[in-house]
């Protein structure tokens, strides 16, 4: 019997805190290689919806499985199976959204607990969506933030914005009219939209600033322009394989030439030492966020487990076991 957990079940047992545990030791699961990672496929039917795919398992929990998701001009639709890496079993049905927000905002936790200056104080935070609420809600958590500057194309709603998260994060959080005053200043910048031209320079950034880029994942898109990525001295990314693909801010700035993706090195590797992090105050460091499914597998595996503990979801039988055994015998 398989669980099936609703977008309601997992706003019940998913924290900010649960989700940066969890997304962190996605990434040490990369380091030490129990990990196993597929880059996200795209699926099109010119004119209509588009079908995105990711998949991942990791040897130490014992789950694997994929997110699977569409969109289209009606929204998105994120649904992720989970299996039992040992037997085989269809576990779990997840469906994905809130999940996907909550995972997103922790990887840019988890590069802020590691590249940002310990005493960052101030953000700047580009985009008001559902993703940057929880890119904010990630980063007061490994940082003691002190103020806010955000700025969405619409005024009503990055007012909306800043009054729903000074609210909710317990932090001043204001509405500002530009994206250099949203950037200008800031300890630490996230970018969380969807455009295709860049919304960052990076002349606006002060030295020792740490970005959160997260928006642009086709490679025809940018949020950074080339000196924000070139005045970086430290790139990390949450897969180069996936980065090469679908990094538009890094594709557009290292051009034709190969060799430039050398500067860039997976967050894994810095979280657990293998490569060096910040190493002044006054590096610009950088985290490109593409999205990567071990990052949604290893919180389903905790949602699953959580769940199972409180009984929480509903089963739904998927394929009888007299159906199981006589598959078996005929494969």
């Amino acid at each position: 019997m398989a669980l099936l957990l609703t977008e309601a079940d997992v706003r019940q047992i998913l924290t900010m805190p649960l989700a940066l545990d969890a997304v962190e030791q996605s990434f040490r699961y990369l380091a030490d290689g129990s990990a196993v990672l597929h880059s996200r496929q795209r699926l099109h039917i010119p004119g209509k919806s588009y079908l995105h795919y990711m998949a991942a398992g990791d040897a130490a929990d014992g789950y694997m499985g994929l997110k699977i998701y569409t969109s289209s001009r009606q929204g998105l639709r994120f649904l992720i199976p989970l299996f039992s890496a040992v037997t085989g079993d269809l576990l779990a049905l997840v469906e994905g959204d809130f999940l996907g927000q909550m995972r997103t905002g922790a990887a840019s936790g988890v590069a802020t607990k590691f590249l940002a200056n310990a005493d960052a104080s101030a953000v700047g935070i580009i985009g008001t969506g559902s993703q940057a609420r929880t890119q904010l809600e990630a980063v007061v958590q490994v940082r003691k933030i002190a103020r806010v500057n955000a700025y969405g194309r619409a005024p009503q709603r990055r007012e909306e914005f800043a009054a729903q998260m000074t609210a909710r994060i317990g932090v001043p959080v204001r509405a500002v009219s530009s994206t250099e005053e949203t950037v200008r200043g800031a300890d630490i910048v996230i970018t969380a939209t969807t455009s295709t031209e860049p919304v960052l320079f990076g002349s606006w950034l002060k030295p020792g600033a740490h970005i959160n880029a997260i928006g642009a994942n086709f490679p025809q898109k940018r949020e950074l322009d080339d000196e924000a990525v070139s005045r970086a001295s430290v790139i990390a990314v949450d897969s180069l394989e996936q980065s090469k693909m679908e990094a538009g801010d890094l594709i557009h700035a290292f051009g034709k030439d190969p060799g430039n993706w050398s500067r860039a090195h997976e967050l894994a590797q810095i979280i657990v030492g293998k490569v060096q992090g910040r190493t002044n105050s006054a590096q610009v460091t950088l985290f490109k966020s593409n999205g990567i499914a071990i990052e949604d597998i290893v919180v389903a595996g905790r949602l699953y487990k959580i769940a199972r503990e409180k009984s929480l979801g509903k089963e739904v039988e998927m394929w009888p076991d007299e159906m199981r055994e006589a598959r078996g015998r005929t494969v």
